[in-house]
Formats: C-alpha cells, sequence, structure tokens
C-alpha cells in the first residue's frame, strides 16, 4: 500500500498562525480571567464566600441577571423583527433605520446613559409626561384587574401580586431594562440579519405553493433557519447586559437593595481598595455567566443538530 497523500493548505503559515491565534488569546482572555481566579484563590473559598453571602450582594447579583435576562428576551424579539424588515424590505429612510441599529456599538456607553436619562428623567421630555400622565391613568387602570388576581392568588395561599407600573422610569429598575435594551440590541439585529439575507425567497413560496399557511411557514420553516443565529445573538446580548455599566449608573440610581447593579458593586469595592472583595463578586458574575453562557450553548448545539446542521 502507497503512503497516505497529505492534502496541504494552499495557505501558507498554519504554525504560525495557530502560534498567533493561541498567544493573542491567552493574553486577551485566558490571563485577565486566570489573574481574577488566582486572586480569589488567594482570598479563599470562605473569604468570597463571606463576600458574596450578603444580601446587598444577592440583591444586586439578582437584579444584574435578571434584568440582563428579561432585556436579551426582549432584543430576540425584537431583534428578529428588525432584521426581518431591514433584510427583506425597501422603504424611505432604510438606510437611515439600518444606520441607527448600530448607533449603540458606536456610542460611548457613558453618553448613552446621559441620553436616556435626559430622556427618562422625571423632568425629562417624556419621563415627565410618564410621570404626571402615563403612570397615573395606567395605574388608575390597573386598579381593579390588580385586586381581582390578588383576590385570586391570596385565596390560593400565596403573597399578593402588584400589577402596578413605577411612578417614574429614570431611577428604577425599568430604566435600567431600558438601558440594557439598548446597548443589547444591535447584536441580535446584526447577527441574524446575514442569515435572514441567505434565505431564498423560494423556499418561502414553495411552502405556500404546497399549501402551508403562513404561520406555518414562519414556524416551522423560516424560524428553524433563524434559531441558531438568533440564539447567538441572544447569548451576545445577554453578555453585554450583565456586564454593563456606564450606561445603566445614569439611569438607575445606585440605591441599595433596589437599583444598585453588580458591577458598580465591584467598582465600589475598587475604591475602596478591597480586591479581594472586589475578586469574589467578579467571580460570582463569572460562574453564573459560565453556567448561562452553557446552557445557551447547549440549547444552540441541539438546535443545529435539529435542522441539520453540524
Amino acid at each position: 500500500m502507497g503512503r497516505p497523500v497529505v492534502h496541504r493548505s494552499p495557505m501558507p503559515g498554519l504554525g504560525l498562525s495557530m502560534g498567533i491565534t493561541f498567544t493573542m488569546l491567552s493574553i486577551v482572555v485566558l490571563l485577565p480571567i486566570g489573574a481574577l481566579l488566582l486572586q480569589g484563590v488567594s482570598y479563599g473559598a470562605e473569604g468570597i464566600w463571606a463576600t458574596v453571602n450578603r444580601e446587598r450582594v444577592w440583591k444586586a447579583l439578582y437584579l444584574s441577571f435578571r434584568l440582563s435576562f428579561y432585556a436579551a428576551v426582549f432584543n430576540l424579539i425584537f431583534g428578529v423583527i428588525l432584521a426581518w424588515v431591514l433584510a427583506r424590505y425597501r422603504f424611505p429612510g432604510h438606510r437611515i433605520l439600518d444606520a441607527a441599529v448600530d448607533l449603540p456599538f458606536a456610542l460611548p456607553t457613558a453618553v448613552a446613559g446621559i441620553a436616556l436619562t435626559a430622556l427618562y428623567a422625571p423632568n425629562g421630555f417624556f419621563g415627565a409626561s410618564w410621570t404626571h400622565t402615563i403612570a397615573p391613568v395606567l395605574n388608575a387602570g390597573l386598579a381593579w384587574p390588580e385586586a381581582a388576581l390578588n383576590l385570586l392568588v391570596t385565596g390560593l395561599g400565596f403573597e399578593p401580586w402588584s400589577l402596578q407600573v413605577p411612578p417614574r422610569i429614570a431611577y428604577s429598575t425599568m430604566g435600567i431594562f431600558i438601558a440594557l435594551v439598548f446597548v443589547g440590541l444591535p447584536f441580535v439585529a446584526r447577527t441574524v440579519q446575514p442569515v435572514i439575507h441567505e434565505i431564498e425567497r423560494e423556499v418561502e413560496e414553495a411552502s405556500a405553493t404546497l399549501g402551508a399557511s403562513r404561520l406555518h411557514t414562519l414556524r416551522h420553516v423560516v424560524w428553524p433557519m433563524l434559531l441558531p443565529a438568533a440564539l447567538t445573538g441572544f447569548a451576545l446580548s445577554l453578555a453585554r447586559a450583565v456586564g454593563e455599566y456606564g450606561s445603566v449608573i445614569f439611569i438607575a440610581g445606585n440605591k441599595p437593595l433596589v437599583t444598585e447593579i453588580a458591577p458598580l458593586l465591584i467598582v465600589i469595592q475598587l475604591e475602596e481598595f478591597s480586591y479581594d472583595g472586589a475578586a469574589a463578586i467578579g467571580i460570582a458574575m463569572l460562574v453564573i455567566s459560565f453556567a448561562m453562557l452553557l446552557v445557551i450553548n447547549l440549547i444552540q448545539v441541539w438546535s443545529r443538530r435539529r435542522i441539520g446542521y453540524v
């Protein structure tokens, strides 16, 4: 038997390119994470738990990850719709809208926070209308449904629920949610948009020719093709929201146990020269983020196998 034929790449420098890749990956990603873990190891498991196991830290972690998840879900839904509109339709102002999607990428987060605060603060352009007109009307309309719901809920032995909207947008959890949606929306739209461009219109027309309804075509033909890209955009949006700091601190109000986010606690620890405390909170965020992204990646693998992607 002859020697096996080795097919070499026409592009030179495999070893060099791999070396550069691993070197830069180590410098940019692995070394900082390793330094954080090393700082945590020097602090000790008991020290990390003592720092994290406080009401203020738990509240901040819960607020950050809960609102980040809500914002990522909202961006997943609205981002897919936005990407579909930009990819499939042409209308006056299309280029302006397409360029506006990238503004959160280019805009400094501090500038975004100031702009959002100026808009949604109680004396802002929209915030004043919300505080003095919109919120009171909504809360008055929700009073009877809230009473009926709580009558049922308390009868079942649960705590009463509140359907009331916040009296103001800025300096509340709603303001944080809006800021996280603002910074995360482009990740979903820009991830899904190229995939929509690749879907031939003939696929949808063939489905319609075979008698499928529009809803059936969307659910069983188009959406499976978009799902891997949509999940990628969701993961990117979630990761950006979890670590967001600049745009949130201006609109959050930073009230302990209410509107204080986890990244702010890390900054506070650093300002107090408590590097071990900052590392402990950072490790907690790293572990939770890794677990969430692992679940998302497993769902991505499942979705790709389901639709026949390798």
